[in-house]
């Protein structure tokens, strides 16, 4: 991706790590940083180098929310057309800048870690709902202000929150706007784990690097597109329908040979097969772009 402003994209032994970079604001959230997570994003995407995505915060926090430097007429779109230029549109609307940022991380086909240090308020923590492991420093406080706000969530967050913890714990949250802590967001299933602060990025390097170095790009593509594609079938006939076609292909492939090639030989497996561009092993990708979202 070309140069950003407000994060930062490094990529290293197949990892890209993006870090919110605009630690004197609290990495608040911008319509330019919209922009540059969903680059990045893409190009995360695009890259056959890169097998793991990690998301951070620069400083002492992940993102305090939306930056509301232009005041009390922030969240009106109408009164300020300019800040929708460049988002485009869905259902001839301007879309909300959040669900621009978050939705390049569900359309992922690499497994995407956030590691939430600090504030994660508003928009902090709606953007980390696509993400599959969400792994949080002691001190993270996390909060769904919206309704203190007097607006309503966004980044997609009225799909992913009740199928991440469940409709009455999302409800809770929503509904309260309130500001919790990492033990809370542990016990809600909003993380998966809580560790020191002083090794938060550490332990979700260490995750990344784990299926960086052991895993077949392909496998976990397509099994990422299940996983979540399946959230939303209506059958468990709808995964075994896509799961079978999956499995044919995949198994004619040069990774499940050397799968079992490596087992048999008991040595660490080498894994070459690319991820391409398009769709893995027959899954669709997901989610689909709709057909009313305009151009940004």
């Amino acid at each position: 991706m070309g140069a950003a402003t407000t994060l930062r994209y490094e990529v290293d032994a197949g990892i890209a790590v993006i870090t919110l970079d605009r630690p004197g604001a609290r990495n608040a959230f911008t319509s330019t940083m919209a922009l540059e997570l969903a680059a990045a994003a893409h190009a995360a995407d695009a890259d056959d180098a890169v097998r793991v995505v990690v998301v951070t915060g620069a400083g002492r926090d992940f993102c305090v929310g939306a930056d509301l430097s232009a005041g009390a007429d922030t969240f009106d779109a109408r009164s300020r057309a300019e800040r929708s230029a460049g988002a485009g549109t869905i259902d001839g609307v301007a879309r909300d800048w959040g669900g621009v940022a978050s939705l390049p991380f569900a359309e992922l086909r690499k497994p995407v870690i956030a590691a939430v240090n600090g504030a994660a308020v508003g928009i902090g923590s709606t953007l980390v709902l696509p993400m599959d492991v969400r792994i949080a420093a002691e001190s993270t406080r996390f909060g769904f202000v919206f309704a203190r706000r007097g607006i309503v969530q966004e980044a997609a967050s009225s799909w992913f929150l009740p199928r991440v913890v469940g409709i009455s714990q999302a409800m809770e949250w929503v509904a309260t706007g309130r500001v919790f802590g990492a033990e809370e967001a542990l016990r809600g299933g909003l993380v998966s784990r809580v560790v020191p602060d002083d090794q938060l990025l550490d332990t979700a390097l260490g995750l990344a690097r784990e299926i960086a170095d052991n895993t077949s790009a392909v496998s976990v593509g397509a099994a990422r597109q299940l996983l979540w594609s399946m959230l939303g079938a209506a059958s468990p006939w709808d995964a075994h329908r896509a799961e079978s076609r999956a499995l044919l292909e995949v198994g004619a492939g040069p990774d499940a040979t050397e799968g079992v090639r490596s087992f048999l030989e008991k040595r660490p497996a080498r894994f070459t097969g690319p991820l391409g561009q398009g769709s893995v092993a027959g899954v669709p990708r997901w989610p689909a772009v709709p057909g009313d979202v305009g151009p940004g």
